[in-house]
């Protein structure tokens, strides 16, 4: 299916891997220029190599921190003409009320939530100037099947699910569409990682980990490409009639059970 994308501009938070590469990955394979955006400089170069190694596409990359507004405004100003925005950057820790501090909370906050705030604040607006541009924000199925166990993240991801259904609501009015994705377990590397923690406590072994997916709807964790492939489609003119929705990618974990 040829979504129609090409020639346009995508600009992707947390790009270097996991999610946000998958993403960068299903763009460029519609001929989407982009530009990559995480904190590590090194982790964008590899990302960077990996694209120009499989697609002819232009690949530009930020080592920025976006809890830092400043740098949110930097790249506004770099990349005020972008086509399409897609808010990835961000991991907020586990833990409940008491395990998570006030200042622990507020960098993860000021990473994910504010950053995609003032993200969408600086390059909405660039968009409504031109009278076109989507924006995707990957938020997490903690917001909508929320955890005392994971307290700042269900909270932040729920917060971020109100706050993309009402700038979406009347984005269409500017000719522009704002919409969500809330993945569920997706198999990067850090849920594996994670996994692995588990599985050593529990099974006594890291290397079992992959037994302690076997729960999950059919048995697995989502692919970073299958939450890719949805964000390409989202931005493409076959989805123009989407705004202000979030879009649930969890295997339907979120009507069953406990996922662990």
């Amino acid at each position: 299916m040829d979504l129609n994308l090409r020639g346009r501009t995508a600009l992707i938070t947390g790009a270097s891997k996991g999610i946000g590469l998958a993403s960068a990955e299903a763009l460029v394979a519609e001929g989407v220029n982009v530009i990559l955006v995480s904190r590590t400089q090194g982790d964008l170069d590899m990302a960077r190599t990996r694209i120009l190694g499989r697609h002819n596409v232009s690949v530009q990359v930020h080592a920025y921190d976006l809890s830092d507004s400043r740098n949110v405004d930097r790249l506004a100003e770099q990349h005020g003409d972008i086509d399409i925005l897609v808010n990835n950057a961000g991991a907020i820790p586990g833990g409940d009320l008491w395990a998570i501090d006030e200042k622990r909370w507020r960098e993860a906050w000021d990473l994910k939530v504010f950053g995609y705030i003032n993200m969408c604040r600086a390059f909405y607006a660039a968009m409504k100037q031109r009278g076109r541009g989507v924006i995707v924000n990957i938020l997490g199925m903690a917001g909508e099947k929320v955890d005392k166990g994971y307290i700042a993240g269900s909270s932040g991801n729920a917060s971020l699910m109100a706050f993309t259904k009402a700038l979406g609501g009347s984005a269409g009015d500017d000719g522009l569409r704002v919409v969500g994705i809330n993945p569920g377990a997706i198999a990067t590397e850090r849920l594996v990682t994670m996994m692995k923690v588990r599985a050593k406590a529990s099974l006594g072994d890291e290397a079992k980990w992959e037994e302690l997916m076997k729960p999950l709807p059919m048995g697995r964790a989502g692919k970073p490409e299958e939450i890719g492939a949805m964000v390409a489609f989202l931005a493409s003119d076959l989805s123009g009639y989407t705004t202000g929705t979030i879009i649930t990618i969890d295997g339907g974990a979120a009507n069953r059970g406990p996922m662990f």
